[in-house]
């Protein structure tokens, strides 16, 4: 077994981080870090815990675990690593955005890989630091890698995605609180949000002359989860856009598919990412779903990790969703 560390764990994505790695076969978690909840129970935090585990959050650090998980806020991991000097032989995976750009991958003399599994997977076998891809990014690039891969973005693709609020974060907020929340849309940060760099540079290294994104991000009144619909012109048939989809992700472990059109049940409180195609006289329509904190994060996360040491990539997330 491999000893993790979990640096910010009293926020959404450390709690599933906590719940997925304590029943993982191949893990055990040495220490939660919080400089808020020190010497508190993880339950404290994480009510679905309590009898689960009986763990306490730390303020003390392991720097010589196996693996660490950085589950700060964005910008805060550079401060971090800066002051915290794990050992050569610990793997890191950060959840933040700071090192996901190419111009910020190289951190200290620390080479980040970024960690999309269904384009990077032989890269992230090889790596020592991960930076996990962000949650609309992941979503949002799992419907279009396909089309880039074939070269055919080449016209501009419209992009409108709906997060629940947990992708605002653990802390309170104007915009996150039930009573602005509940029975309420609107939208944010539209064709500006921080995700289109990372979606941008993927997109452009698998098709240079890729179209311009237009996002437009939502905020949905539910807990968990997106649903992204993204548009372009397309001159083939539909048939051979599944066709592209079907080999590109032939051995993919959680993107699949479906012949029928989908809803963000499918996905929530799993790993998957579900896509459907559909076309519309000259425009071919791509739906993708996940759950942000799951396959956006966590998730995602311990599927790098599990690339990293050799484990099945599978181990720990064979998680099945309820749709009613």
């Amino acid at each position: 077994m491999i000893k993790a560390g979990i640096i910010g764990g009293s926020g959404y994505t450390g709690g599933e981080l906590i719940r997925i790695l304590l029943h993982h076969p191949e893990v055990e978690i040495d220490f939660v870090y919080s400089t808020t909840r020190a010497g508190k129970k993880v339950s404290t935090a994480h009510p679905d815990l309590l009898g689960t585990t009986n763990m306490e959050f730390t303020g003390d650090v392991n720097l010589n675990v196996d693996v660490v998980f950085l589950c700060l806020g964005h910008g805060n991991s550079s401060k971090f690593l800066k002051g915290n000097a794990f050992s050569k032989n610990t793997k890191i995976i950060d959840l933040s955005n700071d090192f996901r750009l190419q111009k910020d991958a190289v951190f200290e003399g620390k080479k980040f890989v970024y960690g999309l599994p269904e384009l990077n997977k032989s890269k992230i076998k090889d790596a020592k630091y991960i930076a996990n891809p962000g949650c609309f990014a992941t979503t949002i690039q799992l419907g279009l890698l396909p089309l880039a891969q074939a070269g055919l973005l080449g016209q501009d693709v419209h992009i409108n995605a709906v997060t629940g609020s947990t992708g605002a974060g653990v802390s309170p907020s104007e915009t996150s609180h039930f009573s602005w929340r509940n029975n309420n849309v609107s939208w944010y940060k539209p064709f500006t949000h921080q995700h289109l760099g990372e979606i941008n540079e993927s997109l452009h290294s698998l098709q240079k002359d890729a179209g311009k994104l237009f996002f437009l991000p939502n905020r949905g009144n539910f807990t968990r989860g997106i649903l992204s619909t993204s548009y372009t012109k397309f001159d083939g048939s539909r048939e051979e856009a599944i066709q592209q989809y079907k080999d590109f992700y032939s051995d993919a472990a959680f993107t699949h598919l479906a012949s029928a059109p989908i809803h963000l049940k499918q996905v929530v409180n799993t790993n998957q990412c579900h896509i459907h195609v559909h076309k519309h006289d000259d425009i071919l329509l791509i739906t993708s779903a996940t759950d942000n904190l799951l396959k956006g994060a966590s998730g995602q996360a311990v599927q790098n990790m599990n690339l990293m040491f050799g484990f099945n990539e599978k181990e720990g997330l064979n998680l099945k969703a309820g749709v009613f």
